[in-house]
């Protein structure tokens, strides 16, 4: 596609609602409502990450030691009688307590508590990645993926029952995946702590039904047993895409998870299918041991001994691979993330950056290398290339399509060096920005794209933990014989020597193709390997 031309560069990065078109200046980016509070004289609120029921968990520079942490804030209704309100604030403190006990790395770190007018603030680590129930958003996971999690959380499971500390809410929204293939346990907010009073109520319980072992909930005293049931349906839901005991009520998931047998996983084979088949025994004595588990796991995790050379006709697709037919599989590298996504949950409230790696592409894929642009592609195998004409100067620039023209991926390139007109933004959401308000202006992303198309931008996004930016176009082809909706995706992304990529995918924008140029899309940027960050 040809660069966009130039445009003036914003002093800050405009709104993330549409820029105003005409001589009107751009609107100053809104802040959160207590934005730049100072806590306890040294924690700078900057921005909210998420909310719950708890707490609202804000990303906070802590200006004494010049880093930048999670602070949640106590939540908590002012209707509430005095005794409920300070059982809330207990329980913080519980939290507090029980991170604070721990000393392992898939827990997160608290770092200190601060009360400010009798409430309890807890300011903990800034964990940068994503949480597992948004990975599982955009599909499943592997075996070998799924077990590697499940070790990692099993062993903050067993740091926390060596201290006498049961979680209690062991679940995807409550695991963050973080940079460098950090794993963390969150949300110890309804922990229970050895020797510490119950601050249930009487009849009631804690956690989301789903996840809840059924001891919980015939109100039985849980033990060790009962976070690792959790664990088992957590291991189903990344391997299935649902916790097999989901329906569409708590009273009816509940009986569920007393009476329904789930059934067998199908995509999790092997050691991986023994754990989650033998924690998910509703008798919780003969559920394995967490040292069974681990091994188990271990085991699971072995990449498969190499087997003798042999030809084959393969029928179908390899096991343990793809998506099994079940949807999308996630490959290491997007399920580690690609944008920012912020844990809006209760309890895995913070910061949430995607930081991609190299994996295994899905099944009908491959790798294209593109060595003058810098860059590696995956692409659907059956896609063509088409490249620049041997006449065209401009060499920056490559794209794919399926044989029917309907979706195409595009790849192009300003290179600093040729910059000589300063056409490239300091950073892709600034470039994005400039290219959306030229788009209002004379609608230059497409040929074929008329006035009056609608964009989503999003500034949040990363790229191997750097900035990036994405943006969305919905828009009607101008084709008066047939005019088509479609949807572009733009992914912006600057390198540190000034080079501006963007990854383009057009695809139409209802009908059956709709949702496979969507996955389309999110594979190939999730794929996309820049050799220059």
């Amino acid at each position: 596609m040809t660069p966009p031309r130039a445009a003036p560069s914003h002093a800050t990065p405009p709104p993330a609602a549409p820029a105003q078109v005409g001589s009107q200046p751009p609107l100053p980016p809104q802040q959160d409502p207590g934005a730049g509070r100072l806590i306890a004289g040294r924690y700078r609120l900057l921005a909210k990450l998420g909310h719950g029921g708890m707490g609202t968990v804000w990303r906070a520079k802590d200006e004494t030691v010049d880093r930048e942490v999670a602070v949640k804030e106590p939540r908590v209704p002012d209707h509430l009688p005095d005794l409920e309100r300070s059982k809330a604030f207990e329980r913080m403190r519980r939290e507090a307590r029980a991170a604070a006990r721990l000393d392992h790395p898939a827990v997160v770190n608290v770092h200190d508590v601060a009360v400010v007018d009798g409430r309890p603030w807890i300011v903990m680590e800034l964990v940068q990645g994503r949480s597992l129930g948004a990975a599982l958003q955009e599909g499943t996971l592997g075996v070998r993926d799924a077990a590697k999690i499940g070790l990692e959380v099993l062993g903050a499971l067993e740091a926390a029952h060596a201290a006498g500390i049961l979680h209690r809410d062991v679940k995807p929204d409550n695991v963050l995946l973080g940079r460098h293939d950090r794993v963390v346990l969150t949300d110890f907010g309804i922990a229970q702590i050895e020797g510490e009073t119950n601050l249930t109520d009487t009849g009631g319980f804690v956690g989301s039904p789903e996840y809840i072992a059924p001891e919980r909930v015939l109100g039985q005293r849980p033990g060790p047993a009962s976070d690792l049931w959790s664990l088992g349906v957590v291991l189903y839901a990344a391997t299935e895409g649902v916790s097999p005991f989901r329906r569409t009520n708590t009273p009816a998931t509940l009986q569920s998870v007393l009476n329904s047998a789930p059934a067998a996983p199908a995509s999790a084979q092997g050691p991986l299918a023994e754990v989650i088949n033998g924690l998910l025994n509703k008798d919780s004595a003969r559920r394995p041991t967490a040292d069974r588990v681990r091994a188990l796991l271990e085991e699971a995790v072995r990449p498969p001994a190499p087997e003798p050379t042999q030809v084959v006709q393969l029928t179908g697709p390899a096991p343990g691979s793809g998506s099994g037919g079940k949807g999308v599989r996630i490959g290491p590298k997007a399920l580690f993330g690609l944008g920012a996504a912020v844990v809006a949950a209760a309890v895995a409230a913070y910061l949430v950056i995607a930081d991609p790696f190299a994996g295994p592409l899905p099944d009908g894929w491959k790798t294209r290398a593109h060595t003058k642009l810098g860059v590696t592609l995956g692409v659907p195998a059956a896609y063509q290339v088409t490249k620049p004409d041997a006449d065209d100067r401009d060499k920056n620039w490559v794209t794919y399509s399926d044989y029917s023209g309907s979706i195409r991926i595009g790849l192009n390139v300003a290179r600093k060096s040729e910059d000589s007109l300063n056409q490239i933004k300091n950073s892709a959401p600034a470039q994005m920005y400039a290219d959306d308000e030229k788009f209002k202006d004379d609608g230059n992303y497409d040929l074929s794209m008329p006035e009056g198309a609608t964009t989503t931008t999003d500034d949040e996004v990363t790229y191997q933990g750097k900035q990036a930016a994405e943006n969305t176009i919905e828009y009607t082809t101008t084709d008066t014989q047939n005019p088509l909706p479609r949807e572009l995706k733009i992914f912006y992304y600057r390198t540190t020597d000034g080079d501006m990529y963007k990854l383009t995918i057009s695809y139409p924008g209802k009908g059956d193709f709709t949702e496979r140029g969507r996955e389309v899309a999110r594979t190939a940027i999730a794929n996309l390997e820049i050799s220059t960050p």
